[in-house]
């Protein structure tokens, strides 16, 4: 029984950091105009990973498919 209630908890403080992490990603994204080249697959995919390797991104490098 508790460890039913042990695992809520963190499987929902996992998916609040996750979502913190997408979240500061996507600002990051922005902030390096990754969102202005949606208008194709290529612009899409490059932000989205643009967002999920914001870390990359904060130390210059540049990602463009």
């Amino acid at each position: 029984m508790f460890g039913i209630r042990t695992r809520a908890r963190s499987g929902g403080f996992t998916t609040l950091i996750v979502a913190v992490y997408l979240v500061v990603g996507a600002f990051v994204a922005a902030g390096h105009h990754y969102f202005s080249n949606g208008s194709d697959g290529k612009g899409i995919a490059t932000a989205v990973l643009a967002i999920l390797l914001w870390p990359l991104v904060l130390f210059g490098l540049h990602i463009h498919l």
